[in-house]
């Protein structure tokens, strides 16, 4: 059985801010670094993280949005939606994008020096924490990267010689947050690499393995994506 606490994580400022960790059944594992969507660190994204934990790896979920407002859990409503996209505008714009990943390098870096982290490690994310988590692998050494439903990443392809991982990343062909021509961008942006993956779901709009929300759950694309997603880890971040 999976085994969850709370971290406390340095940021290089001096403050703290905190790390959910999820330990696999073995107590030991590879990492995985999962960030959130705009929802905060709530019941998709832990449910995600025993999930992680069930396939052998040693997870933090690190509160992203600590500096504008802390330990946020939100639900699936729609006044949940609209208190997510605030706290996301916020983030965004008060939140210096250094100051993010230095946040974001200083969780990587707690979760890599967890005795029970043993070997490589990797970063996945969601919707925002898509975004982000390409923005880790562009900045930071990890050994994967998977980048769900990212809106940011199209805009940050100036970093793309920078990613220095195999990376895997999801989009829905029917996203009304995302132009299926940015999609498109980041599969030619890469084209040239055999470690680097786009799959778009064509059916799928946004969020689409979000089971949890009526929103955007579409639990048919979830059914393709996940597995995936479980087997580029496995290649990625179990090689012994």
């Amino acid at each position: 059985m999976a085994t969850p606490r709370l971290d406390r994580i340095p940021s290089a400022d001096g403050d703290t801010f905190t790390g959910h960790v999820v330990l696999p059944p073995a107590g030991s594992g590879p990492g995985v670094l999962l960030l959130q969507e705009i929802f905060g660190v709530n019941d998709f994204v832990l449910g995600k993280a025993e999930a992680l934990a069930g396939l052998g790896y040693v997870v933090c979920c690190p509160d992203v949005f600590w500096r504008v407002e802390r330990d946020v859990a939100l639900g699936h409503d729609d006044e949940a939606l609209a208190r997510g996209l605030e706290l996301g505008g916020r983030f965004g714009s008060e939140v210096d994008g250094d100051v993010t990943l230095s946040d974001l390098t200083a969780a990587l870096d707690h979760l890599r020096g967890l005795p029970e982290t043993t070997g490589r490690v990797g970063v996945l994310g969601y919707c925002l924490g898509g975004t982000l988590a390409y923005l880790v692998a562009t900045a930071a050494p990890v050994d994967a990267c998977v980048s769900y439903y990212g809106s940011g990443v199209a805009g940050a392809l100036d970093r793309a010689d920078r990613l220095g991982c195999p990376a895997l990343f999801h989009f829905g062909g029917r996203d009304d947050y995302i132009a299926a021509a940015d999609a498109d961008a980041v599969a030619a942006a890469f084209s040239s690499r055999d470690d680097v993956v786009v799959r778009i779901e064509p059916d799928a709009g946004h969020a689409f393995e979000n089971l949890l929300s009526p929103h955007f759950a579409n639990p048919d694309a979830a059914s393709r994506s996940w597995p995936v997603t479980a087997d580029f880890l496995a290649r990625w971040l179990q090689q012994r």
